[in-house]
């Protein structure tokens, strides 16, 4: 007999719920070591728990600040504009569950360098979203300049289709002549006659 598959949904216990959080954080964060020591990897861990507290872990030989700036300079040298398209969120994906971490944070607990921390991870992704933001604005301004110019050429067609066809009743209309006695047709008869 097998174990049973856990729903994945928000413990409604909240006992229940610290208690599946401890659990969880702590082999959450002995798979992290046992793959730092296995593979000779640097790993960085960051986990926000429900009521704000901060939990980190990052691989023996380097600190967590040392993993992170690394992260950002690698980052930073790879990124390209085809990797932020193909990236939901623009490459913003992972920092979402930061954004939902500090939403229910309670900074009365948080140390100075906790703070300090978490203010520089937040400007960081604060300059991604501005970022990413123009890059769209610019790709919207173009999209939208080629189309007011497809658009332009579109009118200027009908208009020239519609002067073609005005000419052409023009021609049409001009060997009639009409006088106050009536109209005459191409053979030169009169038509509706007033009397």
């Amino acid at each position: 007999m097998g174990r049973a598959k856990v729903e994945m949904k928000l413990i409604e216990n909240k006992q229940s719920r610290q208690v599946t959080f401890a659990k969880r954080r702590s082999g959450l964060m002995k798979k992290a070591y046992e793959l730092s020591v296995l593979c000779d990897v640097e790993i960085g861990l960051i986990v926000f728990s429900g009521n704000g507290r901060l939990y980190e872990f990052s691989s023996g030989h380097s600190s967590l600040g040392k993993v992170i700036q690394r992260y950002k300079t690698h980052g930073n040298e790879e990124k390209s504009s085809d990797e932020l398209e193909n990236c939901h969120y623009g490459g913003l994906c992972i920092d979402v569950d930061l954004i939902k971490g500090v939403s229910n944070l309670k900074v009365e607990h948080l140390t100075v360098n906790e703070l300090t921390h978490m203010e520089a991870q937040l400007d960081a992704l604060l300059r991604q979203i501005r970022l990413r933001k123009k890059q769209l604005l610019m790709e919207t301004v173009s999209t939208l300049s080629e189309k007011e110019k497809q658009l332009r050429e579109e009118k200027q067609l009908l208009e020239n289709k519609i002067a073609e066809m005005v000419g052409e009743q023009g021609k049409e209309v001009q060997p009639r002549e009409r006088s106050r006695f009536g109209a005459y047709n191409q053979e030169g008869r009169r038509v509706g006659v007033h009397r």
